[in-house]
């Protein structure tokens, strides 16, 4: 006789989890649209944002808004890592990732028959999208530090292109961060059950 293994009762996500990603929320966004008003003030493309849509007033107010919301963000990404990698969650939560599971996923996703059933386990799309949203806020904040201090990282800068061209790197690297928010948005809005486990750690009908 088969017999069913009981529940698993541990959050879905842990609190220091949910206290992590809500504290790097918050960075990403006064990060985003204070950079916004810092680009602003010399852009480099032909446009600038709405100022409605950006923090800080003036370049001044918005550079420390900037630099207040880089160390929540480097302080609280270090802690978010290292209690990944501790608990071995990233491992389990990342790993494996197969070009053919992206191929598999991805063509699922498309025609609207993947699967959230199992909000424990991460497909490949959202595994490969959380990998890399962690390597691109690397690139920001490697980046941003050129920006900021391009005399004390010498070999940084040299290696980014110089200083012109990480101020790029790091448009980009921020662009990209903004288009993963929006299809992170657009997710939560298909998916809200997902937002609830990121609330209270667990799903919506767990016990």
């Amino acid at each position: 006789m088969q017999t069913r293994s009981a529940p698993d009762h541990r959050p879905i996500h842990p609190l220091w989890m949910r206290v992590t990603h809500w504290l790097n929320a918050l960075a990403v966004l006064v990060l985003v649209t204070s950079g916004w008003r810092i680009y602003n003030a010399a852009p480099f493309l032909a446009f600038r944002f709405p100022a409605a849509i950006t923090l800080g007033g003036w370049l001044g107010g918005a550079l420390q808004w900037h630099f207040a919301a880089m160390w929540l963000l480097v302080f609280n990404g270090l802690v978010y890592l290292v209690l990944n990698l501790a608990s071995e969650r990233f491992a389990l939560k990342f790993f494996p990732l197969t070009p053919a599971g992206i191929w598999r996923d991805a063509r699922a996703a498309l025609g609207g028959r993947l699967s959230h059933a199992d909000p424990r386990h991460y497909n490949h799309v959202q595994k490969l999208a959380y990998l890399f949203v962690i390597v691109d806020l690397v690139a920001i904040v490697l980046s941003g530090l050129v920006l900021w201090k391009s005399v004390q990282f010498p070999l940084l800068r040299e290696l980014l292109g110089g200083y012109e061209a990480a101020r790029r790197v790091h448009f980009v690297a921020m662009a990209a961060l903004v288009a993963f928010v929006a299809v992170h948005l657009v997710m939560v809005a298909l998916v809200p059950r997902t937002l609830l486990t990121m609330l209270r750690g667990r799903a919506p009908h767990t016990p």
